[in-house]
């Protein structure tokens, strides 16, 4: 089965940028970039960043705002960050290179076990198992697992089996990626195409009619959906209100345009008035909507009410903010943001060039 699987990789595998000049740097930041994220979403931001900071050491030189600002709308910064910090702990190592040791990979801030698997298998070609949403899938259906995918034990089994499968590989990285890209355009979630698959008959699901049911995925729980106020604080024509956010938590260190959650009882415009007092210590003037915008984030919800504000002559402080600064319009665009407030953003610049607000999206 591992042969044919090779056989096949090596006519149909994907033309990826980071299988060319591969690198232990290159695999590491793709495979950061690729937690669940799409292939396609992530090909431009890998290009880009490889632009930009196309070594460790250009990596470790740079500033926190500019790798998150690069990284902006991928989501998940908490990787972002962690990708600089351990690029300064290895560029501040004596000898400055990559550990090819998985446990010591997992000590570097970001890396873990998956993803140290894949670093040393790939970029080091080491028979060290790795296991994401592709491979699972694609094991769960090989070996015709009923093993429900989340739960404690079933991963426990499933990184058992993928370190048998893995431990008497001469080509472990092609077979990591072969297991991925079988899983990427063959053994999909839903309609997987059967016929065009090289390991049919090494498939129990498949004998056993039990391809739809595999992987056994458990329900997932209902998350929050959060109602949320934002204030588009304007200083004439030119300049609107930018926080940045904390160093820690979700979307530490992004900037952002001030408000929050509206709590029960409260319209939208009382919570962005009460948001704004504590957060800035001023009393706003809300002058009108600007926008509704909806996002997902992992374990809740939100739709966010902006709304076009103004404060007067009150100097606003900055309370539950890192900083706060008047940005010129034109400028917004060097902020590093979060999706939805890149969106108040972009809608700001679109209005300032002419164009009608309510045809804005």
């Amino acid at each position: 089965m591992q042969q044919k699987l090779l056989d096949w990789f090596a006519v149909h595998q994907r033309v990826l940028p980071w299988r060319f000049n591969r690198t232990p740097y290159r695999v590491w930041i793709s495979e950061i970039m690729l937690q669940q994220t799409r292939v396609d979403t992530v090909i431009p931001y890998y290009e880009r960043w490889m632009a930009a900071f196309p070594t460790l050491e250009s990596l470790a030189d740079a500033s926190e705002q500019d790798v998150l600002k690069l990284w902006e709308g991928l989501g998940y910064y908490s990787r972002a960050r962690s990708l600089l910090k351990t690029a300064q702990v290895i560029a501040g190592n004596p000898d400055k290179t990559f550990p090819s040791d998985p446990k010591n990979l997992e000590k570097l801030p970001g890396i873990g076990h998956y993803t140290a698997g894949a670093i040393a298998s790939i970029a080091f070609n080491q028979p060290i198992a790795a296991l994401d949403g592709n491979i699972r899938r694609v094991y769960a259906r090989i070996f015709d697992l009923d093993w429900p995918v989340g739960d404690r034990q079933s991963e426990s089994k499933f990184w058992q089996l993928a370190a048998e499968q893995i431990a008497d590989q001469t080509e472990p990285g092609a077979y990591h990626e072969a297991l991925m890209d079988l899983g990427a355009v063959i053994c999909l979630p839903d309609n997987p195409q059967c016929a065009r698959c090289p390991i049919t008959e090494d498939c129990l699901a498949l004998q056993h009619g039990t391809t739809a049911a595999r992987p056994v995925v458990l329900p997932k729980p209902v998350i929050p959906h959060y109602q949320v106020t934002a204030a588009v604080i304007q200083d004439g024509n030119k300049k609107v209100l930018l926080a940045q956010r904390p160093e820690k938590g979700l979307l530490a260190s992004l900037w952002e345009f001030p408000g929050g959650k509206q709590e029960n009882g409260e319209s939208l415009e009382e919570c962005l008035e009460r948001e704004i007092q504590e957060e800035l210590a001023v009393q706003v003037i809300i002058r009108a909507p600007f926008g509704t915008y909806r996002h997902a984030y992992t374990h809740f919800k939100v739709t966010l009410h902006a709304f076009l504000c103004e404060i007067g002559a009150q100097i606003p402080q900055a309370r539950a903010a890192q900083a706060l600064e008047w940005v010129e319009i034109s400028a917004l665009a060097d902020y590093p943001m979060g999706k939805i407030d890149r969106q108040i953003a972009k809608r700001i610049q679109e209005e300032i060039n002419g164009k009608n607000p309510d045809e804005l999206s």
